[in-house]
């Protein structure tokens, strides 16, 4: 059933613009930690997303253990069961919001092995179709002023390389500790923006120019 999505379609000038289609958008963080803020950050741009009118699938990276990449692995067992899922769920998405944590400057092992897996065909060698036309949303968050925003550069290069689409957008939610400890806190606009501009991007099938 065809539902009208409202939400605000300019990064400048933010106008309401209705879209008569529903968007599915799948939702997960780079983290394993149990508490993970940025598991938390994902939720609540999934939370987000969903208000604005999309259909969010949220998933835990934990539950979806895959072992290291390894060609010889690949050839002699095939894709591992965890990475046909990752895969299944990336088919069955429009778009994605990826909140990734800052490890030394870069994104964690568990994200990169996870995106290295799911790149690849379930008959062995490269298969980048599951990325070609996907729409991305790349945020992070972390205790200090920064946000963890110092690996979503390599993220973004990442996900194009592999022939994703990031929305301009990067967004970064500083002093984790506060923000999400705090019932009352208001929207981060800078998330907001960049679920606003992923959505449409989504709907109309290009970046704004």
């Amino acid at each position: 059933m065809t539902r009208c999505i409202l939400f605000l379609c300019s990064l400048i000038s933010l106008s309401m613009a209705p879209l008569a289609a529903e968007i599915k958008v799948l939702a997960f963080a780079g983290s394993l930690r149990s508490d993970s803020y940025n598991k938390k950050l994902a939720l609540h741009a999934a939370e987000l997303a969903s208000k604005m009118g999309a259909t969010v699938t949220v998933i835990d990276l934990k539950d979806y253990p895959m072992p290291f990449y390894d060609g010889d692995l690949e050839k002699e067992q095939g894709m591992p069961e965890n990475a046909r899922k990752l895969r299944a769920l990336l088919r069955d998405n429009q778009a994605v919001i990826i909140a990734s944590p800052n490890y030394n400057g870069s994104i964690s092992g568990v994200l990169k092995n996870a995106l290295d897996w799911a790149s690849r065909g379930e008959d062995g060698g490269e298969s980048l179709e599951l990325f070609e036309g996907k729409r991305f949303a790349l945020m992070s968050t972390s205790a200090g002023k920064k946000g963890g925003c110092k690996g979503l550069p390599h993220l973004r290069q990442i996900v194009e390389k592999l022939g994703g689409t990031v929305v301009p957008t990067l967004a970064s939610v500083p002093f984790a500790g506060s923000y999400f400890s705090d019932p009352d806190r208001l929207e981060n606009p800078q998330l907001r923006e960049e679920l606003q501009e992923l959505l449409q991007v989504t709907a109309i099938g290009c970046l704004p120019k």
